[in-house]
């Protein structure tokens, strides 16, 4: 007989699942509210979109130097400590800018240097939190995990970008410290989780070893298809880094317009994930992936032209909707064909492609408004990105045709 498909309440009951999900809510929230302090206080001393820029590129370089080397470590160790350790440094980050800025020694390099060590951490924290999630639950509960992990990540998401914004209000040194403080209690969290840790052999380190995710996304296409695909379109179509632009001279907002815009895209994601909590994507699947990266880049034309503060916010959360569909389509489909001796090295490599589409977007977002303006520079990677999105119909039929997350072997 099939096995019956377990339900969001069974979920919940799944005490470490819930406990790292609670920890990665506060770390998430104060990751947020760290970006945005950054963000604004990089604008405020410089006011230079390519400085804006830098600081994404400056996280982007280290986490993609280190990722392989990354994912061999977190294949190798407790990657619940892995996690510990990697909020306790972002929270020292904090610290240290709290320190700063309350000095008067905050400057340019300071900012950019600390970013490249948060972009270091991240390197081991991304393929450490996603690896760590399929031993917290079975398989057959993994894609309501995804989503519902999902949903908590949108929610800090939302909650960290506005409150970070109403916090400015009180100085920029609370906003630091109340990063601090979160990292601190998502570091606690994740230490007194307990899950079945079986160690994993010795064996040396070798180059084989440590491009053994890279061979094994190279040969299934969807995944790889399903993956790149997050790279090429939200490279283009990301415009987080202007975010400080629109809101202080296109849309003539304050802090807490920025927070909003920031948290705009995650309340589209969080109502999107509650929906494939509850009901998660179960036939054409590909075709479901590629349409929503489409909408995505319309979302950003609409957002890159406007005017009005409500139809920016409204662009931006339809397309945070549009892009969890695609997170958790990609997740799943990554977790769920790949064996746990390898998901750290795969997760790795997956995180290249959400790094490579996040912080190096910012880059080139900043790099092209320097060139042709913050609006040109949005409206142009929209345009990209949905052509992408249709280019790959064709580049990977196999994603593109794709019904099911699992493959039939799978769901026996």
């Amino acid at each position: 007989m099939p096995a019956v498909a377990p339900t969001f309440s069974d979920l919940t009951r799944e005490r470490p699942f819930m406990q790292l999900w609670v920890a990665r809510l506060f770390g998430t929230a104060a990751s947020q509210m760290l970006l945005v302090a950054i963000g604004w206080h990089m604008y405020e001393l410089t006011g230079s979109a390519w400085d804006l820029g830098l600081v994404g590129l400056y996280q982007f370089v280290p986490a993609l130097l280190l990722a392989l080397l990354a994912g061999h470590v977190v294949d190798r160790h407790h990657r619940g400590r892995i996690v510990a350790i990697c909020f306790a440094v972002q929270g020292a980050v904090a610290l240290a800018l709290w320190i700063a800025f309350s000095g008067g020694h905050d400057d340019r390099a300071l900012l950019l240097g600390l970013s490249l060590v948060l972009g270091a951490v991240r390197a081991f924290q991304m393929p450490a939190q996603q690896a760590l999630t399929p031993l917290l639950v079975p398989p057959l509960m993994l894609p309501r995990a995804m989503a519902f992990s999902s949903a908590g990540l949108q929610g800090a998401i939302i909650g960290g970008p506005a409150l970070g914004g109403l916090l400015f209000i009180a100085g920029m040194g609370v906003v630091y410290g109340a990063s601090v403080l979160c990292f601190a209690i998502a570091c606690g969290l994740v230490l007194r989780l307990r899950y079945a840790y079986t160690p994993a052999p010795r064996e040396p380190v070798t180059l084989a070893t440590v491009f053994a995710g890279v061979d094994f996304i190279w040969r299934r296409k969807p995944v790889l298809g399903a993956v790149s695909l997050d790279l090429f379109a939200v490279l283009l179509g990301g415009a987080v880094a202007l975010l400080p632009i629109y809101a202080k001279d296109i849309l003539h907002t304050g802090p807490w317009g920025l927070g909003l815009l920031r948290s705009a895209p995650a309340v589209g994601a969080l109502a999107m994930s509650i929906v494939l909590t509850r009901r998660p994507v179960e036939r054409h699947v590909g075709r479901t992936l590629l349409l929503a990266v489409a909408l995505f880049g319309i979302c950003m034309v609409v957002f890159g032209i406007s005017r009005s503060f409500v139809v920016s916010l409204v662009a931006l959360a339809v397309s945070g909707g549009a892009d969890m569909v695609n997170v958790v389509i990609r997740q799943t489909l990554v977790q769920l064909e790949t064996p746990d001796a390898m998901r750290g090295r795969v997760s790795a490599v997956n995180s290249i492609f959400i790094g490579a589409s996040n912080q190096l977007g910012e880059f080139e977002s900043g790099a092209t408004a320097a060139l042709l303006g913050p609006v040109g520079s949005v409206v142009l990677g929209g345009v990209g990105t949905i052509v992408v999105a249709l280019a790959w119909f064709r580049v990977f039929p196999s994603l593109a045709q794709r019904d099911r997350i699992a493959a039939p072997d799978m769901r026996r």
